[in-house]
């Protein structure tokens, strides 16, 4: 998780510093935690998560897979529209096809 952390933090272009004063703590005890030499309370990293905008949830073991592959699916969504790439079922804002109104076999 620290490693999210870090990855959250850095995304905002936040220095630790940064992180520090929004979540009220000092820089050192961000490096701490990010390097695992610190283990934060569970009231600090629910406050670290909520001030980057993320959330803590608890779910049951037998739905992390799908909530795994739910999130993979959104991020690969982000980076493919980064490079233009487009769902397969996005229709939105396409031109419609001249002279073609159905599938031809």
């Amino acid at each position: 998780m620290r490693d999210e952390l870090k990855e959250a933090r850095v995304t905002r272009s936040w220095s630790q510093a940064e992180l520090g004063r929004q979540a009220g703590l000092p820089q050192m005890h961000i490096s701490g935690i990010e390097s695992g030499k610190i283990v934060p309370r569970f009231d600090t990293l629910l406050d670290l998560v909520r001030v980057l905008d993320y959330d803590l949830l608890m779910v049951p073991r037998s739905l992390v897979p799908i909530l795994q592959a739910i999130i993979r699916d959104h991020q690969n969504q982000d980076h493919n529209r980064d490079e233009g790439e487009r769902s397969l079922y996005a229709a939105e804002d396409e031109p419609p096809q001249q002279g073609r109104q159905h599938d031809e076999f």
